[in-house]
């Protein structure tokens, strides 16, 4: 507990000078259950981005539709984000060991299921109870870190994590798209075998046993876990669903958005409430946690939103297939294995808010420099961005959630690790949400611009018609007459590529002004009271 609050933490080294190291000395032990807590948590966000970059494959493997199988990921969606905030107090129930083990465990023997599924039912079934045992793996990584680790060695920790929460989202298309060409859809869920039993035996040999206190299950705030189960499992639907859907032209829409809102405004009142809430959401008015909050939802709509993008644009721009766009985006991912180990030595010689303020400018940079496409902008014109958008996320995570987190109590780690990758994760959801429609609806709008200065009337227009039915004529086809309707085609093509590209451009500006309103949130942040002293020796 003293390690959580500075003040008790220097008055302990003044006590004893004899040994200022003491109360940041950590044994290996307890390094062994973070580095394999957050390994879990590596796997468990790897596993969702692998797993979109090869959907197309998977869904012609077992016979899916486009539509249907969108639920493969969005079942494993909703049940993540479902168990993230529950994962505190069920903790508690089961023991940290139990639980973790047990979640672990289910995990990898899932993901070899998953592999073996037949049709669409058995996989969305599959995946969505992976889901809730991967979304185990992500809060009780962070919870570990600023439960056992003393506030010294936390920005270390908080850097491992930060390989799950930034490094996974952007080497998963790679390693998904490597797999799926090379060897087949099936490995992408056989690759979490191996590092999951190294997982397993860490966390076996690390985590002390304790006893379970399943009285608390008598105990629990079953109201507000219902409301919460069910608003945020209609959420995430909602967002997942609603695009391919047309929003509130949908009556099913409609009603998951009355469900989702009715049961999370119950939520709300029943946690301010209640004497024993699930979450303690009093965590929200402290002012770096609540701020902390906010920049960390807008780093989940930039996250997530640019790995949806990206591959859209190169798969439909550029035509590239799932191992090309792998390539394209390791150069996002392999940077941050470099830099995010240096961190911690960062924050000993500045200001966490000012590395997380430089991390925001780099990240919103990188997507502006991606607001003026053209159709020859592919891999060698994107390296740069990537580059550039790697260092700034390798320098937002860890501090960001340092200083957010900073003087939390022990019996409010789980409530803060909820809350705080909960909406990382939301973020994401709503982002990749706006992102779709935000492409659809300007892609109408340019098309309709740009279609007005293709008219028969313009010279150039008849010329490049003329052009093009020509060269249909000399191709083969002999009626002139279906060459001109082909041309005509043609330019319909054209025009609507050229649209998409303008589209692609200005979801690429939505997304640097997220992370610009994300970098306002920052400057609101407090330093918090002990230095990061000794953190990286």
């Amino acid at each position: 507990m003293s390690t959580l609050h500075p003040t008790v933490d220097t008055a302990a080294r003044l006590a004893a000078p004899v040994a200022p190291t003491a109360p940041t000395a950590v044994s290996a032990k307890t390094w062994i259950a973070v580095i394999g807590a957050t390994l879990g948590a590596f796997m468990a966000v790897l596993n969702i981005q692998i797993v979109n970059a090869s959907l197309a494959d998977i869904q012609g493997a077992i016979g899916a539709g486009i539509d249907d199988g969108g639920w493969i990921s969005t079942s494993y969606l909703v049940a993540e984000i479902v168990v993230i905030p529950l994962s505190g107090w069920l903790a508690q129930v089961f023991s940290i060991r139990i639980y973790l083990l047990a979640n672990a465990i289910l995990f990898l023997a899932l993901s070899a299921a998953c592999a073996l599924a037949q049709d669409l039912s058995q996989m969305i079934v599959l995946r969505a109870v992976q889901g809730f045992t991967g979304g185990v793996l992500i809060p009780m990584a962070f919870t570990l870190i600023i439960t056992l680790l003393p506030r010294g060695k936390q920005p270390v920790g908080l850097a491992l994590f930060a390989l799950s929460a930034t490094f996974a989202p952007a080497i998963g298309p790679t390693i998904g798209g490597y797999l799926t060409e090379n060897f087949g859809w099936e490995y992408i869920f056989y690759v979490n075998l191996v590092p999951g039993a190294v997982m397993v035996g860490m966390l076996w040999y690390a985590l002390d046993a304790k006893p379970m206190k399943l009285a608390l299950l008598r105990e629990g705030d079953w109201a507000g876990i219902i409301t919460m189960a069910i608003g945020l499992s209609a959420l995430q639907t909602v967002l997942e669903e609603g695009n391919k859907d047309d929003w509130f032209g949908s009556p099913f829409i409609v009603k998951l958005s009355a469900i989702a809102v009715i049961a999370l405004t119950a939520f709300l009142v029943i946690e301010l409430t209640v004497r024993k809430p699930l979450l303690n959401l009093r965590l929200l008015v402290r002012r770096n946690f609540g701020f902390g909050m906010l920049a960390n939802f807008l780093l989940g709509i930039a996250l997530y939103g640019s790995v949806f993008i990206l591959p859209q644009y190169l798969a439909r721009i550029q035509g590239y297939n799932a191992e090309q766009i792998g390539l394209v985006l390791a150069w996002t991912g392999l940077p941050q294995l470099v830099l995010i180990p240096l961190v911690p030595r960062l924050m000993q010689k500045f200001d966490a808010r000012i590395i997380i303020g430089i991390g925001f400018v780099l990240f919103a940079a990188s997507n502006f420099m991606n607001i003026t496409m053209t159709g020859n902008y592919a891999a060698d014109q994107l390296l740069w961005p990537n580059v550039v958008r790697a260092v700034g996320q390798a320098l937002v995570m860890a501090p960001l959630s340092a200083v957010a987190t900073a003087g939390i109590e022990a019996e409010n780690a789980g409530s803060a690790s909820g809350l705080f990758n909960m909406m990382r994760n939301l973020g994401g959801a709503v982002g990749i949400a706006v992102l779709q429609t935000v492409l659809t609806k300007r892609e109408q709008y340019h098309s309709n611009v740009l279609m007005q200065s293709v008219s028969v009337f313009e010279q150039a227009t008849r010329t490049r018609l003329e052009q093009l039915t020509q060269y249909f004529v000399n191709h083969g086809i002999l009626d002139r007459a279906d060459a001109a309707h082909r041309a005509y085609v043609a330019i319909g093509h054209i025009v609507q590529k050229q649209a998409y590209i303008l589209a692609f451009s200005d979801t690429f500006y939505l997304l640097g002004m997220a992370l610009i309103v994300a970098l306002a949130a920052v400057l609101f942040l407090k330093k918090p009271g002990q230095a990061w002293a000794g953190g990286a020796h």
